[in-house]
């Protein structure tokens, strides 16, 4: 079956020109976007409970805009100034870009990593003595909390927003060829949201490995997967499976 319409399960970018964009022009295809989860702050007396006390920590641990946000949300709320010499490390260049809505850039400490958590491990060694709070949402990638403890620095891990479903029930009889995922959370937002949902000649999408094992363990059936060496970006699966689907 040709390729007319798709679902991504993530916000719609708010680049203009960005490679959805482009998918649109070339294939004449419908891109919708949606997402299937979304993120919502604990209050700060949340934050308390979990015996937190900003004031302890020298180095801040970033790995998404998301932290970046609901640390400096929490912040203000606890009325804690935070001070210039404190130290940001930031997973990647976006969430270090990203920091300047709330910091001077130019005079604050902040280390980056390139792009993968583990990058980020020699410049935790070489500042080993600082005491790090890694904000976090509830649900956290295993590679994270494994690297920190093997290096054996001190750190502490702060659920400052969850992970929550979003509401999909307007979407009951809506029908789209490819379904896009890019999270476990996304494959448990479907089936929460439709449990009786039949994949029949719906394509389904995924991205990462932690999302084709959800995939696979919801039994569904997946057509796409990125990355690829072919396909690393999602755009480029979805573009080399519709060239190849619509051409029939």
């Amino acid at each position: 079956m040709k390729v007319k319409t798709i679902l991504v399960s993530q916000p719609e970018p708010k680049m203009e020109n960005s490679p959805y964009s482009r998918l649109i022009d070339k294939e004449k295809v419908k891109v919708d976007f949606r997402p299937f989860i979304h993120v919502e702050g604990v209050n700060a007396k949340n934050v308390r409970q979990q015996k937190i006390d900003l004031h302890k920590y020298s180095a801040i641990i970033l790995t998404s805009r998301n932290a970046v946000d609901h640390f400096f949300r929490i912040a203000e709320e606890m009325r804690f100034k935070v001070p210039d010499s404190m130290k940001y490390f930031c997973q990647s260049e976006a969430v270090a870009y990203y920091l300047q809505k709330y910091v001077v850039y130019r005079k604050r400490k902040i280390y980056v990593g390139k792009r993968n958590f583990d990058e980020l491990v020699t410049l935790f060694k070489k500042y080993k003595d600082e005491k790090f709070l890694l904000p976090s949402s509830d649900v956290l990638k295993p590679i994270v909390p494994e690297t920190l403890d093997k290096l054996g620095i001190q750190w502490t891990r702060g659920i400052f927003y969850k992970t929550v479903i979003s509401d999909l029930s307007d979407l009951r009889n809506v029908y789209y060829d490819i379904l896009v995922f890019f999270s476990p959370s996304g494959i448990e937002s479907l089936l929460q949201n439709f449990p009786d949902f039949e994949q029949n000649e719906t394509r389904i999408a995924v991205f990462g490995n932690s999302t084709v094992t959800a995939a696979n363990g919801a039994g569904l059936r997946i057509d796409i997967k990125a990355p690829t060496p072919d396909t690393p970006s999602m755009t480029m699966a979805l573009q080399k499976y519709i060239n190849d689907v619509n051409k029939k």
